[in-house]
């Protein structure tokens, strides 16, 4: 909201939340209507258009979304580099909003305006008047009520919200209160109605007209520089009609210049031309390499977790994963994302953060978690990861982080695999085991004496179990396999405290992968169910406590941190991602990969003093 929130500034759906596109339902029905009583040859196509434009510029938004923040998680043509955060998300979730208006806008215009309908697929004579009424008074008008914006009385009300985004992201541009709205919509209408009253409108000159405008405002919004400089050294004049992201970007953060909205003719005309247009333009075209500290390493996981992606749907990936039933109307779109990234064949960077000088980026491995139960897809997923982990040794990368299945030990030994085939690697492997067993056994509540391990036996679960018998405290599991295969490992001393049978239900079950749900039903009333995996247990009963997976608390200095971890709360991490930090702010020199488990105490105690603190339950 603006600081001194002024008339008119909610959106009248505002409180329909996800249900507000029921209000433009009535005039898509009766489109379908007029389709099955007039046909296609009869029925005006501009009115059945109105929608799937809608749709489309919904379509090109995302687009525009998920192009930007690929290219700030990965770009060296960042422009504003500075922290985003869950606070602009929750702000500029309702992107949509002035698509809706418009919607309605066109149906009222088509429904009492009888120049609009029936209208051609082109008219040329429109589009050159479209043309000039944009660059003419619209550019100008705006220009006017911008800086009229940026008056204290306007501003406080209303635009202050838009500059409330500091760094900008392509929908920032369509961030207001709905009044400025009301007022954009009657300068975009100029062009429109002008080539209406002059019986040269048509359909596709509508379209491209409010095409080029979504354009604009998300290519001035983006934050990376992208324009490059033959197109002003062809044209020269092409400087005054065409402005650039880092040319906007200066509004944004000096706030008193660059007030035009396409076109910086007027910044000219008017001496509000940021003096340091140029130079901001030409440096983050350059751009500047950096170098990144810690890649964590992960991959998605169902189909829908696509979305979930800090790429994909913003106001989704603010929240911790959970289906959701809608999206299998969205079944298509992730289908084809699974293919596309398949096909991709490599990794992609899918999230950027700082921590004081710690530079860090997360890298995703283009497959599913059911493709890594598929022995077929084994060599191919190995191979993907050890090319990330070698082009990580190359770029001078400290610690690569092995996040989800990426580090499975059936996959390829808890990372030892790389290590074996590339003996001298500079940066550190590290799979988080260690940091995983300290936060699950910090878990425990002190009194308790006896647990129950079961599922899938882990180098996680190991070293839990070997630590707790060390403590004196009984180590139940009723899966003989795993028994015989840990049994073993555990010296003389401590042997006795690991027992085996499948009876027993203790205060405490740890669990990990591979644990059924029946199992659950057998549990006594009132147990701690504690996974030890990465993937957290599905809750079947109501009598008993659900803790969650590994994961802590990071501090205020992590920054740009504006997505959640899967299903884990907003700021957040997974204690294997955690670990190859602080292996890097340590500056530990050795890996944590194979049987390998480090001091648990000591990683544990070096993630606190940084900042870090552990949760303990859901």
């Amino acid at each position: 909201m603006a600081s001194n929130p002024g008339l008119l500034t909610e959106w009248p759906w505002q409180r329909l939340g996800n249900f507000k596109y029921i209000v433009v339902a009535p005039w898509v029905a009766y489109g379908f209507y007029e389709l099955a009583m007039k046909g296609w040859r009869e029925v005006d196509i501009g009115y059945l258009l109105i929608f799937p434009a809608m749709l489309f510029r919904m379509l090109h938004n995302q687009i525009w979304i998920s192009l930007s923040r690929f290219q700030n998680a990965r770009s060296k043509h960042r422009i504003v580099d500075k922290s985003l955060d869950f606070e602009q998300v929750d702000r500029e979730r309702n992107w949509d909003d002035q698509i809706i208006f418009n919607a309605i806008l066109f149906y009222l215009g088509h429904t009492y305006l009888k120049a609009a309908r029936y209208l051609p697929w082109w008219s040329s004579d429109g589009a050159i008047i479209t043309a000039l009424l944009h660059i003419g008074p619209v550019e100008f008008l705006y220009y006017w009520f911008h800086r009229a914006l940026h008056h204290h009385f306007l501003y406080s009300r209303y635009h202050s919200h838009h500059h409330a985004s500091i760094v900008t992201e392509p929908i920032t541009s369509v961030i207001h209160p709905f009044a400025e709205h009301i007022v954009y919509f009657a300068l975009f209408a100029i062009p429109l109605l002008g080539s209406l009253f002059t019986g040269t409108a048509s359909i596709l000159t509508y379209f491209f007209y409010i095409s080029y405008i979504d354009f604009m405002n998300n290519m001035g919004h983006c934050n990376f520089e992208l324009v490059p400089t033959w197109l002003f050294h062809a044209f020269p004049p092409l400087k005054y009609l065409m402005y650039t992201p880092s040319f906007h970007s200066l509004h944004h953060t000096q706030f008193r210049t660059n007030y035009s909205l396409f076109m910086p003719f007027y910044d000219y005309v008017y001496n509000t031309m940021d003096k340091s247009s140029d130079d901001l333009y030409e440096r983050s075209l350059k751009g500047k390499e950096e170098s990144i500290d810690v890649v964590h390493l992960t991959h998605p996981t169902t189909l829908q977790s696509i979305f979930h992606f800090r790429l994909g749907f913003a106001a989704f990936a603010s929240n911790p994963f959970h289906s959701k039933w809608y999206m299998i109307v969205m079944s298509p779109v992730y289908w084809i994302s699974m293919m596309v990234t398949w096909l991709y064949g490599s990794t992609f960077t899918v999230e950027r953060n700082t921590m004081d000088d710690l530079k860090m980026q997360t890298w995703a491995i283009p497959r599913y978690t059911f493709q890594y139960n598929l022995g077929w897809e084994k060599e191919a997923i190995n191979d993907l990861i050890e090319k990330a982990i070698l082009d990580a040794d190359k770029r001078g990368i400290k610690v690569v982080s092995l996040g989800l299945l990426n580090q499975a030990k059936e996959l390829n030994g808890s990372g030892e695999l790389y290590l074996q085939k590339h003996p001298n690697l500079k940066v550190k492997i590290v799979d988080g085991s260690s940091l995983a067993a300290a936060l699950v056994i910090k878990s425990i509540p002190k009194e308790v004496d006896q647990v129950l391990i079961t599922g899938s036996l882990s180098k996680v679960a190991s070293a839990i179990a070997t630590s707790l018998c060390q403590r004196g405290i009984q180590v139940i599991m009723n899966q003989k396999h795993e028994y015989h295969m840990l049994k073993p490992q555990l010296s003389e001393e401590i042997a006795s405290n690991l027992l085996f049978s499948r009876t027993s239900t203790p205060e405490v079950w740890l669990v990990g992968d591979g644990f059924e749900d029946k199992e659950q039903r057998r549990a006594q009333k009132g147990t701690k169910f504690i996974p030890y995996s990465q993937f957290p247990l599905r809750k079947m009963r109501k009598n008993c406590t659900y803790y969650t997976t590994p994961e802590m608390k990071i501090p205020k200095t992590l920054e740009n941190m504006h997505s959640c971890e899967n299903w884990l709360p907003r700021r957040v991490m997974s204690a294997w991602r955690v670990a190859g930090m602080v292996h890097a702010l340590e500056g530990w020199d050795m890996h944590e990969c194979g049987d390998t488990v480090l001091d648990m105490e000591k990683i544990l105690s070096a993630a606190i003093r940084h900042g870090f603190v552990p949760l303990q339950k859901a």
